[in-house]
């Protein structure tokens, strides 16, 4: 080329939950029979939408209105459905304005990293999930910056390492937080969301609180929404529809900004997103004008209910089996539907492997974990995947020093569940015997 035309934050985006099933398929058509237990899609897993759930989306494709542009911030009663939403429980007020439709979170989340001011850094939790960090990364052309989640304690954050990361980074103008958490199923108590919130309000910071599965969330935890807490912190709360209805083919989520008042370089940033939907026109109609139906049926609360239950029962059967290996970090999920397991530092070396039967197979993995730059989860994750059929992400692949693996708690049938982690039990104690 005449000039050089690639973007500066070109090699930052990576996305190794669907890079992985590029290799899946290969194995496919050796023969390998795979379980897909590397990305968080309730559909692809077997999951049944309720008739009443799909009448709604068919009754609005029945009606002109859902084919439409709609506005630039998005529909407006739906807007007007979701503020009252946050208005009702009194901590933080705001209106249908301050609420903007993306085409999914994954939109959204490029448009809030890329209209920052190149040199405007947001540091967020390692590991996380890589859509931000490889967004964040992007838009200047850095690594992530970061701050320790401890797999000592629950996935919790350690918030002296954050807070020491903010004081001796001036470049760091926002916190993200996860919550629950991708790719760990940590739910966060109040006190640590409040240490947070004073972090950014003592340095003069906004929040990024990404709470897509905010309503998934069992084990007896609980958490709160970051509009509880916020007080007058400018900030942005990131929600949806495809974890939670489950709708992911919708493409459809949405940002509630609050305290953009407060701070006139927030309300210009914020502008600027705007602007960007504005190019755009809009996003997509038809689901925008589910949501409030959707979230008020009656069925919709016990539906809701019945999947935290499930994911609740997979959570627990993974623990107790996965808890049993010597050499692992194993958490209780309580929220989202992922577990994240760190091998025990030292306990992963590049002479470690697993049988495979197949001598197609065995070559192909042998050059995929010869490759340079092969970290050592992923040639667990290689190995497993060509030895089991489980295909899981590796750990490294979350923006993290940690060298475990990340598995979705998604499959509906039990026995088959509790198959899979069994076998993944046994091909862990094999592969570090190896």
């Amino acid at each position: 080329m005449r000039n050089n035309i690639v973007h500066i934050g070109a090699g930052e985006l990576t996305y190794e939950i669907r890079a992985i099933v590029d290799i899946a398929d290969k194995l496919k058509e050796l023969g390998i029979k795979t379980n897909m237990e590397n990305i968080g899609d309730p559909i692809a897993k077997g999951e049944k939408i309720p008739e009443w759930m799909k009448k709604i989306v068919a009754d609005l494709a029945m009606k002109d209105c859902a084919y439409g542009y709609c506005p630039t911030r998005g529909v407006l009663e739906t807007r007007e459905f979701l503020a009252d939403l946050v208005n009702k429980r009194g901590k933080t007020q705001i209106t249908a304005d301050d609420i903007l439709f993306f085409n999914g979170l994954g939109d959204a989340i490029q448009k809030v990293y890329g209209f920052l001011r190149r040199e405007a850094r947001v540091i967020g939790p390692s590991p996380t999930y890589s859509t931000h960090s490889s967004g964040e990364a992007a838009h200047c052309g850095q690594k992530p910056v970061s701050y320790r989640l401890d797999p000592d304690n629950n996935w919790y954050p350690d918030l002296d390492d954050l807070r020491l990361s903010v004081k001796y980074n001036p470049a760091i103008s926002g916190i993200l937080i996860i919550n629950p958490d991708n790719p760990t199923g940590a739910v966060y108590p109040e006190r640590i969301l409040r240490e947070i919130i004073s972090i950014a309000k003592e340095y003069d910071l906004f929040i990024i609180c990404d709470e897509i599965y905010h309503n998934i969330v069992y084990n007896g935890q609980s958490t709160k929404p970051i509009s509880d807490l916020i007080e007058d912190v400018p900030a942005i709360a990131m929600k949806g529809i495809s974890k939670e209805a489950p709708w992911p083919g919708a493409r459809c989520g949405w940002i509630e900004v609050y305290n953009a008042d407060k701070d006139p370089i927030f309300e210009q940033y914020i502008s600027s997103i705007l602007n960007s939907k504005m190019v755009e026109v809009c996003s997509t109609t038809l689901p925008q004008k589910a949501i409030p139906q959707l979230m008020t049926h009656p069925e919709y609360p016990a539906y809701l209910e019945e999947r935290r239950g499930r994911y609740e029962r997979c959570s627990n059967i993974a623990y107790d089996i996965l808890k049993k290996i010597p050499g692992l970090k194993v958490n209780r999920s309580n929220g989202a539907f992922y577990m994240a397991v760190a091998f025990d530092k030292g306990r992963l070396t590049d002479k470690q492997s697993l049988p495979i039967a197949n001598p197609e197979v065995k070559s192909l993995v042998e050059g995929l974990v010869n490759q340079p730059g092969c970290s050592l989860d992923k040639r667990f994750v290689y190995y497993l995947l060509a030895s089991t059929g489980i295909c899981t992400v590796p750990l490294s692949s979350f923006c993290t020093p940690e060298r475990g693996f990340r598995i979705t708690l998604l499959e509906r049938d039990e026995a088959e569940f509790t198959q899979i982690f069994e076998s993944l039990a046994a091909s862990i104690g094999a592969y570090l015997a190896s």
